[in-house]
């Protein structure tokens, strides 16, 4: 038996890259999405997370004054920094992905 090799461009079914090519953002612009920001991250045992209670500190992987991350979906489209708008919380973008990479990842 005679091993062929194909590449992964090859074997790409057309439909998809002439999807991709002609992508019309007018059908997705409605589509609901979660937009949500991670400060950080903190890996903690069962029995320290069970000892936490009301003014326990938790420390997280970064710095302060570190960007954080911006995310649809839980996919990482941007890095921010926090900021008060009307004594509400909100992120001021530093980073922005492109806006045909931020809809192939998400």
């Amino acid at each position: 038996m005679e091993e062929v090799l194909v590449s992964e461009e090859e074997t790409a079914p057309a439909a998809l890259s002439t999807f991709e090519d002609e992508l019309d953002l007018d059908i997705l612009e409605n589509i609901p999405v979660v937009l949500s920001a991670e400060v950080g991250r903190s890996s903690l045992k069962i029995k320290d997370l069970l000892r936490l209670s009301e003014g326990s500190v938790v420390e997280f992987d970064r710095l302060a004054g570190e960007a954080i991350d911006v995310c649809v979906n839980n996919t990482i489209i941007a890095k921010g920094e926090v900021v008060v708008v009307n004594e509400r919380y909100g992120i001021r973008l530093t980073q922005v992905l492109e806006a045909a990479d931020r809809i192939r990842k998400i």
